[in-house]
């Protein structure tokens, strides 16, 4: 049943949940206020109504807080690539700060001893990975390329963005253009946006291939804009070079170390170049590898930690599960000159176990840097012979959390420090990094 759109009585927002709402009480239960900041009290619309909680949006602001400020991209609302550009950016640290508190605390029953000071860069134009979903769509003048809409399978109508960079920015209608002209104008759902230090590449997900028409006037369409072109008929290893046919030799640096990382239009790569090498400048520091040592990188992708770890002078092992990502971790070792104090072994360390561990040898420290499912069958198989420091690196503080509390009360690790990351201004994705030692 349709819920009427009639705004609630006066609200007073407590706090925001980790998706950037605002939360407020009333009669016992929780209404979660889409646009609404802590302090300030609002009406809303609430659209979705359970036993225990509402969710609504803002109907109307009563008394603002000094938090709030005006979204700089026109369209904040609709797409749903940010949460939180109405929040002054340093509320937003604080509250993502907040929430990695409360998930240690909650969920792993874990305090750190020191919490660092939040890592942060560039709040706009920082996006140098970015996936836009494409839909031909007659009824609205033709072709979408964008972001999805809040809650919904729409494209959103959107004319430039914020958070990538401006030149991506101002492409967006020309590729509007571009793909409404095409004869797979239909078959063309997604854009990939990957940018090097020497190079932008966007990688076209083609569900047949282009005409021969098509192919000049994508040729055309790259030489204009300076850009590489791949086409990608199947999953992420399919995407190949169109042109200019030889492909683009994508890397970004990592200067303090004297280590370049090189990578495929599809490979992961954090999507936050400068945040990022201020996360990998803390990382070591925590870490602090000593020539000689033997150090672990767990899910070492491309070699992110790995290398400036084996600039150190240490040995470093990279685990990862991903055959391709172990090559291409390979192949940066030998172009910095690292490789040999770099080993590489293929594991599902999903599934990893102490006698899996063991076979690996004794480390003297750890990094672990999971995707969101976290390293809980790994901290678990940690035996006698453990690492006396190690550095988890995370992109969802209740993996986090859940594992923390695995090292801190049945391994014998202490929490020494954690800081949040913020490698995505504007949305609520929180990244942290937390330090544990024997």
């Amino acid at each position: 049943m349709k819920i009427p759109d009639v705004p609630s009585a006066p609200l007073l927002i407590e706090s925001l949940d980790q998706e950037g709402r605002g939360i407020a009480r009333r009669d016992g239960k929780a209404i979660f206020v889409e646009g609404a900041l802590p302090g300030e009290r609002v009406t809303a619309s609430i659209h979705r109504k359970k036993p225990t909680f509402e969710v609504g949006r803002v109907a109307t602001v009563l008394a603002e807080a000094a938090s709030r400020t005006v979204p700089c991209c026109a369209h904040f609302g609709v797409c749903g690539g940010c949460a939180l550009q109405h929040v002054d950016l340093a509320t937003q640290v604080a509250v993502k700060q907040r929430v990695l508190e409360d998930a240690l605390w909650h969920i792993g029953k874990v305090k750190p001893e020191e919490m660092l000071s939040p890592i942060h860069g560039p709040a706009w134009h920082y996006r140098h990975r970015a996936r836009f979903t494409v839909r031909y769509v007659p009824k609205k003048g033709g072709a979408l390329v964008g972001f999805h809409e809040k809650r919904s399978s729409f494209v959103a109508d959107m004319r430039g963005c914020e958070v990538v960079p401006e030149r991506i920015s101002e492409l967006l209608l020309p590729l509007r253009e571009l793909v409404g002209g095409l004869s797979i104008r239909q078959k063309l759902p997604q854009i990939e946006l990957a940018i090097g230090e020497s190079a932008d590449v966007l990688v076209l997900r083609v569900l047949e291939p282009p005409s021969t028409t098509d192919e000049a006037v994508l040729r055309a369409f790259a030489d204009d804009h300076q850009l590489h072109l791949y086409l990608q008929s199947g999953g992420p290893d399919t995407a190949a070079p169109f042109h200019p046919p030889g492909g683009a030799d994508l890397c970004y640096s990592l200067p303090e170390f004297d280590v370049r990382v090189y990578f495929k239009p599809t490979d992961f790569t954090q999507v936050n170049h400068a945040v990022n090498r201020v996360l990998v400048r803390r990382a070591l520091r925590l870490l602090a590898p000593q020539a000689g040592e033997r150090v672990a990188d767990f899910f070492c992708g491309l070699g992110n930690f790995a290398l400036p770890i084996a600039r150190s002078g240490a040995d470093v092992v990279g685990i990862e599960g991903s055959e391709a990502l172990l090559e291409r971790a390979r192949i940066n070792a030998v172009r910095n000159g690292l490789d040999a104090r770099m080993h590489f072994k293929a594991m599902d360390i999903f599934k990893i176990d102490a006698e899996h561990l063991a076979r690996l040898g004794r480390f003297d420290r750890m990094l672990i840097d999971p995707p969101r499912d976290g390293a809980v069958e790994l901290v678990k198989a940690i035996g006698d012979d453990a690492p006396q420091r190690i550095v988890y690196v995370s992109c969802s503080p209740g993996t986090l959390a859940r594992d923390a509390g695995v090292l801190v009360h049945t391994k014998g690790y202490r929490l020494d420090a954690a800081s949040v990351v913020n490698m995505f201004p504007h949305t609520a994705h929180v990244e942290s990094m937390a330090l544990f030692t024997k």
